[in-house]
């Protein structure tokens, strides 16, 4: 009998030794790979941690020694030279409502799942034809022609992957089950999800602080406002920390839920309820021990995404070589990407046995690869929808910026730049927040996945309604790889 497995702190069976043969269809897996097992309960990657510690903790020095003072400016200064109390108040305003509309698109999400992905994708396909219009009409001819290439290839991938949407229908409904189940994800998804908007206010408190420190705007004999250069080092400090500390948050979510799907998965008595054994043990472990692990990943994505925003703030204020920095920023992307990629699947098993960050990565991804399954992971439609839900909640919540931008007097004094600003606004913070809640979906999706290719004889046995609705529909999609 092998060793019980530790899933996320909850002791289970081993997920290797139930007693309940594999099915002859599924593929051989091969000597090279290790499956998952029990990891030593010790705290990995710690130096990771203490990053985060210290990066929060730096924020709340420089809120605390210069907060107070760009705050009495933006309230009560007329000299100041941005009245930031609209932007203030917008934000907040916009962050409880795209809180409360994820809340409600949690639920839509578990009524009609398979609708929601076709949706997503025509939306896909639109969007690359509207770029294609946009192009052409304003005369870009250029554009125009990549806009066309792009709807294309869009219209061909919609095509070729409209026949897996069952399976990807099939994954999400399996997935939406753990979570139904062990609804207290939601609550904790919401509890992050207070802490990742606790965390904006507090930086952005921070960035004001900072802004009105270093950047120093006088109105010269022509009469034009002129200000003092932006310190892209500074500038680049603070958006990996906010960055940093938003990644963290949102995978703290991926591996709690991972965890939560694994117990389910495999004894679900410990996972069957709301505030179940599985959850308060999962959550404890991923801000205890593996915690380390998160912040590795997380600091790796941080530090591209805020290289990214650094050279977007050089292009918008037409600093260097536009050409270079529009390479850079794509670069930027590409990696950024690979790196997100990778993270998505290692933090499963980090979540699941209590791997290092490494460790954890390069395991998985083994067992992707000798389980031939490396085609089916790419192909990410759940993926897809989820980001398509957090648009709508952007896009909704910016509108409500909007509105407030006209019904107010906040932005009286900022004219017609007002309504865009607030309105951009509401989307960025509307898009973040339902971002961080809806990836408790997004990664019970992951864990099913994982879990199906890694146990599928579990799952049989414990779930058998579901894990014939897998299997007939995985099998369907893709022959021989069950």
């Amino acid at each position: 009998m092998s060793e019980p497995v530790v899933v996320q702190g909850t002791t289970v069976a081993s997920p290797y030794d139930h007693g309940v043969a594999v099915q002859s269809g599924s593929a051989p897996i091969s000597d090279d790979f290790t499956k998952g097992s029990k990891q030593e309960v010790r705290c990995r990657d710690p130096i990771f941690a203490l990053l985060l510690y210290a990066n929060v903790g730096a924020i709340c020095g420089v809120v605390g020694a210069y907060g107070t003072a760009a705050f009495e400016k933006a309230f009560g200064d007329a000299n100041s030279t941005v009245d930031w109390a609209p932007y203030l108040y917008a934000a907040a305003v916009t962050g409880i409502f795209s809180m409360v509309l994820a809340g409600i698109m949690f639920l839509v999400m578990m009524r009609i799942p398979q609708f929601l992905i076709k949706t997503s994708l025509i939306f896909v396909v639109i969007l690359s034809g509207v770029w294609c219009v946009i192009a052409f009409v304003g005369g870009n001819i250029i554009g125009g022609i990549i806009g066309a290439v792009f709807f294309a290839l869009m219209m061909c991938y919609a095509r070729a992957v409209w026949s897996r949407i069952p399976f990807a229908t099939c994954n999400l409904v399996t997935a939406m089950t753990a979570v139904k189940l062990n609804c207290g994800v939601v609550f904790a998804s919401y509890f992050f999800l207070l802490l990742a908007f606790g965390w904006s206010i507090l930086w952005t408190i921070a960035l004001v602080g900072i802004w009105d420190d270093t950047i120093t705007c006088v109105v010269n004999e022509a009469g034009q406002n002129v200000c003092t250069e932006v310190n892209y080092g500074i500038l680049f400090g603070m958006f990996v920390s906010y960055f940093f500390t938003h990644q963290v948050i949102q995978n703290t979510i991926h591996v709690t839920v991972a965890g939560v799907v694994g117990t389910w998965w495999f004894a679900p008595e410990e996972a069957s309820s709301c505030c179940s054994a599985g959850l308060c043990d999962s959550m404890k472990r991923a801000m205890t021990t593996s915690f380390g692990s998160i912040c590795f990943g997380s600091l790796i994505v941080a530090i591209i995404q805020a290289l990214r925003a650094l050279a977007n703030a050089a292009r918008s204020n037409d600093d260097g070589n536009a050409i270079l920095v529009c390479i850079a920023e794509c670069i930027l992307q590409c990696l950024a990407s690979i790196v997100e990629y990778f993270n998505k699947w290692a933090f499963i098993y980090v979540g699941l046995y209590g791997y290092g960050y490494l460790e954890a990565g390069k395991n998985v991804f083994t067992l992707f690869k000798n389980r031939g399954w490396e085609a089916i992971i790419a192909d990410d439609l759940v993926s897809n929808t989820l980001f398509f839900v957090s648009v709508v909640v952007g896009g909704i919540a910016g509108a409500v910026g909007l509105v407030l931008s006209v019904t107010t007097d906040w932005f009286a004094q900022a004219a017609s730049n007002g309504q865009a600003a607030s309105f951009w606004l509401g989307f960025v913070i509307g898009l973040v927040l339902t971002s961080i809640a809806m990836s408790a979906i997004a990664s019970a999706v992951n864990a099913v996945i994982v879990l199906f290719a890694e146990a599928p004889a579990e799952f049989q046995q414990n779930h058998p309604e579901l894990s014939q609705k897998m299997r007939d529909t995985w099998q369907a999609t893709f022959p021989g790889c069950l």
